[in-house]
């Protein structure tokens, strides 16, 4: 079960991170887990920090961080935050109430465009395939999409990644018959024969191919970069205590070495927070690449296509601002902070 990943208006988030809404739909709400993030309070008094993720592949490992006690071999004190409700994260990160996140590029650059101070210090993964473009059988190219009933839900990664093929093939998005329907509701139009293709994130990818003869387009496989995810603190925070946010990098690199010699265990952990068996998690961890230190260095630096993270801002920026959910562009100059990757690579001679 995965995040509802969307990119939402900062007056949403504005207004969410006041009023504190948690009854929103979302995929997250199909895991049956407890809910720390009701517990959340103003921002840390530095003894710990306080760390949201929500149902993600990428961020899962963050269970493993804290199960085998490597936020306390690294010496920081971590209160890990599971939110039930992705974006009920990222309204309590712009309400300040806690001191960092996992969350999206894309939310991250709409959120900045609203007003709020964050710092992208960490690329925990790609996705390479959990997000897709499925479409009817009588669909054999995205040329084939001129004319068709297209859902998505309007300003998500995955509207996102619509756009990003109809460009592609040389498309322009009125020459589609566009249906902005939440995720799930895509999925269910889909299915009901409503509209002829959807873009959409598993776990609604597999209800969307219960439709007789559906089949993939294109995913996010075929775009690498365009759907990207991170830990992202307040700038307030990482001015104050850098070596905690150094301490937490050294953490997630740690996590991912573990992982790599105990597969099997770091699995079971993951699989256990996402509710699922530990099959149906490999089904959904195929889809999501985890960066190396190296990945981290290489995303971080200039570029001319979506695997530069400043390139990849600039498109959101453009996508946010073409979908109509911010009238500006963000400053996004600022936003991304590669010292903890490059200390820490530092310390391993890479």
């Amino acid at each position: 079960m995965l995040r509802l990943r969307s990119t939402l208006s900062y007056c949403l988030l504005f207004v969410l991170s006041l009023t504190l809404v948690i009854g929103c739909t979302n995929p997250a709400t199909f895991i049956k887990t407890k809910s720390d993030s009701q517990q959340a309070t103003n921002v840390s008094n530095t003894n710990s920090i306080k760390l949201g993720f929500s149902a993600w592949p990428g961020w899962f490992p963050w269970q493993v961080t804290e199960d085998e006690g490597i936020f306390q071999k690294n010496n920081i004190d971590v209160d890990l935050k599971w939110f039930d409700g992705y974006l009920e994260s990222i309204s309590t990160l712009t309400a300040g109430q806690i001191d960092a996140n996992s969350q999206t590029l894309g939310d991250t650059v709409n959120s900045t465009a609203g007003g709020a101070d964050q710092v992208v210090v960490l690329v925990n993964d790609n996705s390479t395939g959990n997000d897709k473009v499925i479409v009817s059988k009588e669909i054999k190219s995205i040329q084939d999409l001129k004319g068709k009933k297209v859902a998505a839900e309007e300003g998500t990664v995955d509207h996102f990644l619509l756009l990003l093929g109809l460009k592609k093939a040389g498309i322009s998005p009125k020459d589609i018959q566009f249906v902005p329907l939440e995720t799930g509701k895509a999925a269910a139009a889909f299915v009901g024969g409503q509209v002829d293709a959807v873009a959409v994130f598993a776990p609604f990818t597999t209800q969307a191919f219960k439709r007789p003869g559906s089949k993939e387009l294109f995913s996010s496989k075929d775009f690498p970069g365009a759907i990207s995810d991170h830990l992202v603190l307040t700038r307030k925070f990482v001015e104050a205590y850098p070596e905690k946010v150094q301490a937490m990098v050294n953490s997630w690199f740690a996590t991912v070495d573990y992982m790599k010699a105990n597969q099997a265990k770091a699995y079971e952990i993951m699989a256990k927070r996402a509710g699922v068996s530990v099959k149906e998690y490999e089904e959904y961890a195929n889809g999501t690449k985890i960066f190396t230190v190296e990945e981290n260095l290489k995303a971080f630096q200039p570029g001319k296509d979506l695997t530069s993270l400043q390139f990849a801002a600039q498109e959101m920026n453009q996508f946010l601002v073409d979908v109509g959910l911010t009238k500006t562009k963000a400053d996004v100059s600022k936003i991304f902070d590669d010292r903890f990757v490059k200390a820490y690579a530092a310390t391993q001679g890479k």
